[in-house]
Order: C-alpha cells, then sequence, then structure tokens
C-alpha cells in the first residue's frame, strides 16, 4: 500500500506540529476545554479513530465551539472527521478529567448502527479507522476521555430513549 501524497504528508506535519502549540495558545489564554465524543456501535464493535497528532486511538468529536450546543458539535465533529451524518445521538452522559496535563469536561453521545458505515477519512487529520470489538478493546491505547467512558459502562450497550432501541440510517456528509 503507498504511503500519503505529499500534501497529505505536509499536512500531517502541519497537525502534528500544530497540536501541541494549540495547546500552549489555549492555556495562555485561559481556555476551558470541552469537548463532544460519540460512541458509534456497530453490533457490538465501536468505531475508534487515529488522528495524525496523537499515538491513542478515540472516538469521532473534538472541541465544543463558543455558541455551540455538545449535541450539535458532535454531529459537526461526525460530519468533518468521517463523512457521517447522524439523524439522532442519545446522551451518553459526561466526563471531567485530567488527561495530557489538561482539564477536560466531555460530553458523551451514542449512535448505533445497522451496519458498518461508509467512511471518509481525509488522511490529513484521520489517518485511521477501525471497529473494535469489546474483546479487542483492553488491548488498545485509548485516549483518557475514551477509557473513561469504557469505564463507566464496560459492556457500553447503546442508550435508549423512552424504552426504544436507537437505530440510526447512515447519511453521508452533504458535498
Amino acid at each position: 500500500m503507498a504511503g500519503p501524497r505529499p500534501l497529505d504528508a505536509a499536512w500531517r506535519l502541519v497537525f502534528r506540529l500544530g497540536f501541541p502549540v494549540a495547546r500552549v495558545w489555549w492555556r495562555l489564554r485561559g481556555a476551558r476545554p470541552e469537548g463532544a465524543l460519540v460512541a458509534v456501535y456497530v453490533d457490538r464493535a465501536l468505531l475508534l479513530l487515529r488522528s495524525s497528532y496523537q499515538v491513542e486511538w478515540n472516538f469521532p468529536g473534538g472541541g465544543v465551539k463558543r455558541g455551540e450546543t455538545p449535541e450539535a458539535a458532535a454531529r459537526r465533529e461526525l460530519a468533518e472527521e468521517i463523512g457521517l451524518g447522524a439523524p439522532r445521538l442519545l446522551p451518553a452522559g459526561e466526563a471531567t478529567g485530567i488527561w495530557d496535563g489538561w482539564r477536560y469536561r466531555v460530553h458523551f453521545f451514542e449512535l448505533r448502527l445497522d451496519r458498518p458505515p461508509k467512511l471518509q477519512l481525509d488522511n490529513r487529520e484521520i489517518i485511521g479507522a477501525w471497529l473494535a470489538s469489546p474483546e479487542e478493546l483492553p488491548g488498545i491505547a485509548l485516549t483518557g476521555p475514551v477509557a473513561a467512558y469504557l469505564a463507566r459502562a464496560p459492556d457500553a450497550p447503546p442508550a435508549d430513549l423512552a424504552g426504544e432501541r436507537a437505530r440510526a440510517r447512515i447519511d453521508e456528509k452533504p458535498k
């Protein structure tokens, strides 16, 4: 398999160098990081993503922008990172912790799919995706927030709304 195209490799370098610089900038500004992550289930397997600037695997998601709700941020990040639209995300709690030397507040959402999604990775920020079975999870390097989510709900069944099973249809990101 061929490596990344030169432009993709340049973007990866920008992300890898820029992420630590951005964290210093956020700290100097006194930002209070708040994020939204989506646990995407296909049967019992969880979708994990690998970014170009972190070693650990993560859920799709990212920062909540000023004036944005956590659910809106989760939907935006799903579309930006993997080209996935979701008709409904189920709130799955939140966690606050110190990860990578930074105090974060993370809102979790769950999405249950009937089949593996067709992903659109940009090969710049997001460079890998993996549907990991529950048996594989203990051996995978995970980000702190993902580990916190799994520790709260080790089997992590998708949440139900008023007893109704949360099933979603896959909608690709509009072009």
